[in-house]
């Protein structure tokens, strides 16, 4: 019963701690532009599995030097999320606005002669998906500790750095199964109903929201979870 009622807590907290706003905040920005169901799956596995790969390497952290402040150097992470925000804002308004890749324009005048120019614009190349959320995943991992700490303290009872690796993988499997499921409530409306106009207003609002729970945090509010209900 207590290796069950672990499983059970450990697949919890990681599907509570999915619905961070940070992390639903960054993901929505590449999740919006998503063209099907199978991407967006993909997508979310991609960030979650950039988030177990840092929540593993917290978890050997705590459990080697848990006697140290680690908890309060963790903590300082919570600044490299908010700068981390910014930039997908930023760069999801560039995108949208094609600003990131312009191209010269030719206008012909009325005596025939063509006038050819070019404004200063920007050449990037869009990063791809996949690596980008698992980037995404990887700094969220770091910064969110609290169900972690909340799995460590409750896990007492193993004894070995394995069985408690073993809990950090079921709590990604939570982690996954919330993501996906985010996922995909965000991207079906958009395939079923988006317009261009609507897939436009989308994308910039999540932009904006991105930029402005940055400066939420840079304030030094504490961070907000959607599942109130499962926090223990």
């Amino acid at each position: 019963m207590d290796s069950l009622f672990f499983i059970a807590l450990a697949v919890a907290l990681g599907f509570k701690h999915s619905y961070d706003a940070d992390h639903l905040v960054a993901v929505s920005n590449l999740l919006t532009r998503s063209h099907s169901l199978r991407k967006t799956a993909l997508m979310s596995m991609s960030w979650a599995a950039g988030h177990m790969v840092t929540a593993t390497v917290v978890m050997i952290l705590l459990y080697e030097f848990r006697q140290t402040i680690l908890r309060d150097f963790l903590s300082n992470f919570e600044l490299v999320v908010a700068v981390m925000l910014v930039v997908i804002g930023v760069v999801g308004l560039l995108i949208e606005f094609d600003v990131l890749h312009r191209h010269p324009h030719e206008h012909e005048l009325p005596d025939q002669h063509v006038e050819s120019h070019s404004h200063t614009h920007v050449h990037v190349r869009r990063p791809d998906e996949h690596r980008a959320m698992f980037g995404i995943g990887i700094v969220h991992g770091l910064a969110s500790n609290d169900e972690l700490l909340i799995l460590f303290v409750a896990s007492f009872g193993v004894t070995s750095l394995a069985g408690l690796l073993g809990g950090v993988g079921v709590f990604s499997a939570g982690v996954v199964a919330g993501m996906i499921l985010f996922g995909i409530g965000v991207t079906y409306p958009m395939l079923r109903w988006g317009r261009a106009r609507v897939r436009r207003a989308v994308n910039v609002g999540a932009a904006l929201l991105s930029i402005g729970y940055a400066i939420y945090l840079f304030l030094g509010y504490e961070g907000v979870n959607l599942l109130p209900i499962l926090h223990l």
